[in-house]
Formats: structure tokens, sequence, C-alpha cells
């Protein structure tokens, strides 16, 4: 099997056919082989009918249900299990990603040798409400991450079978799989213009709290890459920082008074000045942080992954 097709979605009856043929018309003149794999999240439509009826007359067409709304991480991430293709490419069902891209993404992984590669929708038919907080997101992300896509949130992408059989889509993570792709070694990733078409049937799953949950979903799969694994090295330094201020302040405090005292100048009770409290609450604050570190430290120690590594190859093996 060339190519796997994850679409994932939520009452979009209206679509589903005309997005079969066209990608069937696209892909088979080329000889590439396909499956495409519909994942419905709880519709309460007729999407699943039709699929089931799809599926009966066509056989590269697979679907999968759930019974209630999970989101849409948790549909790719069903969709990637069952993916046995090469290269496998996810879009939405919406027709807004134009399955004329299908091609040009599945040479660059095939031929290119991209492990990754994602979509840009560098002209959107969106809202500015909508595109002025994905270009903020979009920067945010280039900034933290250090990979330098224009469209992290674009639906359409391709990747080398191996990058979705050894990441785990989980929460809200899809918008940053290109993250947990990277920090599984996979580190060649490309970005390719696509065009974005108008929506033609039904409205848009999202709301604008998605920037929120993204933005919170960002610091999440940032701290578990860099410290996943290693927590003590921020909880503790940290810590140790913040009581080495405290310490420190605290002493400056004492050897003041000592010094009015041997001299018989008059001062304040130490513990009358602000800054004795705020340094006392600084050795607190950083105590704590470096036990939360040390206990976090712990349970990485204990985990049943903590030596698992991504292995490319091996020999006489």
């Amino acid at each position: 099997m060339n190519l796997s097709i994850v679409v994932p979605l939520f009452n979009e009856e209206e679509s589903l056919v005309e997005l079969y043929n066209w990608v069937r018309g696209v892909l088979t003149p080329l000889g590439i082989s396909f499956e495409l794999i519909f994942i419905d999240d709880g519709s309460n439509d007729t999407s699943w009918k039709v699929i089931e009826q799809l599926g009966a007359e066509h056989d590269q067409v697979k679907g999968i249900k759930f019974r209630r709304n999970y989101g849409k991480s948790a549909a790719l991430y069903s969709g990637f299990e069952a993916a046995v293709g090469e290269v496998v490419i996810t879009m939405d069902a919406d027709l807004q990603d134009n399955p004329d891209e299908l091609p040009g993404l599945y040479h660059m992984i095939k031929e290119e040798g991209y492990d990754l590669v994602s979509g840009w929708k560098k002209k959107r038919h969106d809202p500015l409400g909508k595109t002025i907080p994905s270009k903020f997101f979009n920067w945010t992300a280039r900034y933290i991450s250090g990979i330098q896509l224009h469209d992290f949130n674009c639906g359409l992408k391709a990747y080398r079978k191996q990058v979705i059989k050894s990441i785990e889509v989980y929460g809200e993570m899809h918008r940053y799989i290109p993250i947990l792709a990277k920090r599984n070694g996979f580190s060649k990733i490309g970005e390719k213009v696509v065009v974005h078409r108008e929506r033609q049937f039904g409205v848009s799953k999202f709301g604008m709290e998605r920037f929120l949950k993204g933005f919170l979903d960002l610091l999440s799969v940032t701290f578990i890459s860099k410290f996943g694994k290693r927590p003590m090295h921020l909880f503790g330094s940290l810590g140790t920082l913040m009581f080495t201020v405290g310490f420190f302040s605290a002493l400056y405090l004492g050897v003041h008074k000592l010094y009015a005292v041997y001299n018989h100048i008059h001062e304040a009770l130490v513990t009358s000045s602000p800054y004795f409290y705020i340094s006392l609450t600084s050795m607190i604050i950083g105590t704590q942080l470096f036990l939360v570190g040390f206990l976090a430290e712990l349970v990485s120690r204990s985990s049943p992954e903590r030596n698992k590594y991504q292995i490319e190859k091996k020999v006489n093996n």
C-alpha cells in the first residue's frame, strides 16, 4: 500500500462522497494505491451511513466510528493505528483541504526524503478573528519549538509511516505533531504551500477557545520534550536558585543587624523588615520546588518507558 489518507470528521455528511471521488480521481491515474480511512468522531448526522455505503462499494474506504465525540487528536491516533501505507497523509473532511495537493505531498515524503511535510495555507479564506490569532499562535510555536513552520494547525500533513507509528497523539496535541516528531528524532521537517478552499458545507467545529487550549498544550509538549525524563533539571535548578537568593538575602540582613549592634547603631529588628519575610518565602518556595523535582524524578525513574528510545537501525541483531 503506497498511501494511507486519514480523515477525522464530525457531522460532514454532505462532503464525504465528493471527497472520496476527488481523491480517487487524483490518485488512480498516477498509479498510487491508497486507502481512505474515515474516523467518525461521534457524529450525530448521517455521516456514518455514508461511510458504510462507501465502504460497501469501494475497497479503498475504511471507517472507524466513536461512540461519542473525543476530539481530533483521538481520531488521528486511531487512524494512525489503522494506517498501513508507506506514506500517511491527514486531511480534513470539509473540502477546505484540496485533494489535488496529495501527489505533491506524497512525492516530498517518498522521493525527497522528508520525515514530515506540513501544509501552509498561505492564502486563507477565514475571517480576521481567526487569521490574526492564528498568526500569533504560530509565531509563538515557532519561537518555542525552533521548528520553522508557518502553519502548525494545518490539517493537511504528510508523514513517513515510521513517524506516525512512533508518536502518541492525545489531548489536543494534534497541533504539535511536528514537535512530537522532532522529539522522537525525526528532524527532516518540510513545508508546502497548499490551497485553502472556502468551506462549502456545514460550519466550523472550532471556536476561539482553541487558541487558549493550544497555548497551554504548547507549554505541556515543550515541557515534556525537554524535561519529561529529567524533571529535576528544571525544578531543582529553580529551587536551588530561589533558595540561594533567599538565603543570602537573609544572611545580609543578619550581618547588617550584627554590625549595627556591634557599633552601637540603632537599628530596627530584623523581623520588622519586609525583606526578611521575602527572603524566608523565597527559601521556602525554593525548598518546595527542589522537593517537587525530587519526587518527579522518582516517578520518572519508575516509569516503564524510562529507557525506551527511538532506534532507527540495527546490524547483526
